[in-house]
């Protein structure tokens, strides 16, 4: 893994096959064509689309908000390139971030259809939790999926995340109250007892 960091920028986040950055407007062509694609592929997962979802002005308020939230911590929003041909392959979010004590933060992701099963979001999940545990010094990461969503659980187990639990009505998705399985993964050495200064 590789990480770009320039001066006043928010960190760009590379594997060996992928780049990891935030979304800039010029994604947006890109980023409506493949989620227009993928809707029958993402939708049963999803929280129900706005109807305005797909346009540039929706679009451009995620940019707005993803460069708000990067600003001030509270989240780190995502696109996945492919770096062989700066292809979209779909998206990653840390949000909810809480510092001291909890230092800990809440993943989100989806790919495109055609990229699906090819081993992209694994690639990316584990650069980020990488990212997660080092540059950023959390100390746990969540996440949610459905119960019969059988790609993304194995997808949280192959990137060391461990079954918490289950929340029950726990999110909309596809415009019904759904329960969700809870997972997570800890920093290994951050377990125990903390050493607190001036003490």
């Amino acid at each position: 893994m590789f990480l770009r960091r320039a001066r006043n920028r928010p960190p760009e986040i590379g594997t060996g096959r992928l780049l990891l950055r935030p979304p800039r407007m010029g994604d947006y062509e890109g980023w409506a064509r493949l989620r227009r694609e993928s809707r029958a592929f993402l939708q049963p997962w999803e929280p129900a689309w706005a109807r305005d979802h797909l346009t540039s002005r929706s679009f451009r308020n995620r940019v707005i908000w993803a460069e708000r939230a990067i600003r001030l911590g509270e989240a780190l929003p995502l696109m996945l390139f492919r770096i062989e041909d700066g292809a979209i392959l779909g998206g990653l979010t840390l949000s909810n971030i809480r510092r001291e004590p909890a230092q800990a933060g809440t993943l989100g992701y989806w790919i495109g259809a055609p990229y699906a099963r090819a081993g992209y979001m694994t690639e990316a999940l584990a650069a980020l939790r990488e990212h997660a545990f080092g540059e950023m010094d959390l100390s746990r990461l969540e996440a949610a999926c459905l119960p019969d969503n059988l790609p993304s659980r194995k997808l949280l187990e192959r990137c060391q995340f461990k079954y918490e639990g289950v929340a029950q009505a726990y999110l909309q998705i596809d415009g019904r109250w759904r329960n969700h399985v809870l997972y997570a993964a800890l920093r290994p050495d951050r377990r125990g007892r903390v050493e607190t200064q001036g003490r």
